[in-house]
């Protein structure tokens, strides 16, 4: 078994999360029924493991749409707080080796493309926030434009006073209370 499988017992445990959330948050993909996204977990089993990553950073991965053109289910992270196995990381691989001292261990792009998963774009990350409450006391990076990035900023976003804040730091910083969320097409 290479390190990017998962066992038998590791896929059936994933799939029961997965139904066991997806039951209990229906507000987040009405209209979707559990047996036809488990129909499609079933025949994209590459997929059940960055969704099992995603879970065990504590993403708390949800079904939050379903694209009609590509046939695609959507799973995004649904913590409430930005997940805890992904802070402290500063935005990408540049700004990780621009720092001197006190590096993070590693970078929320690296990240993300380790696990299989895409950065929320600020635009998901509003789509999200209309599904419920998120970042109250936490922060997330999120894809930043090109020529923000070419300027050595990034972009993050949280949820106070009931609106979504989009907030710039440098793309270096990192801090106990911000990681990333991200999404998974199925």
């Amino acid at each position: 078994m290479d390190e990017k499988s998962l066992s038998s017992e590791q896929r059936l445990e994933i799939i029961e999360i997965l139904r066991g959330r997806f039951e209990k948050n229906m507000n987040r993909h009405q209209g979707l029924e559990w047996a036809e996204v488990e129909a499609k977990l079933e025949t994209n089993i590459d997929k059940l493991w960055s969704l099992h990553e995603m879970e065990r950073t504590g993403g708390e991965p949800d079904v939050i749409a379903f694209d009609i053109k590509s046939e695609e289910y959507i799973f995004c992270d649904c913590s409430a707080e930005s997940p805890k196995g992904r802070r402290s990381v500063c935005y990408d691989r540049e700004a990780l080796e621009s720092r001197k001292q006190h590096k993070p261990q590693n970078s929320a792009m690296d990240m993300a493309v380790d696990m299989g998963i895409e950065m929320l774009t600020e635009e998901e990350y509003r789509e999200l926030q209309k599904l419920g409450n998120f970042d109250s006391k936490t922060s997330s990076w999120v894809k930043t434009p090109d020529h923000i990035r070419k300027l050595g900023g990034a972009i993050f976003c949280d949820r106070r006073y009931d609106t979504v804040f989009v907030y710039h730091n440098g793309a270096d910083s990192y801090y106990a209370a911000r990681g990333f969320r991200g999404s998974l097409r199925v």
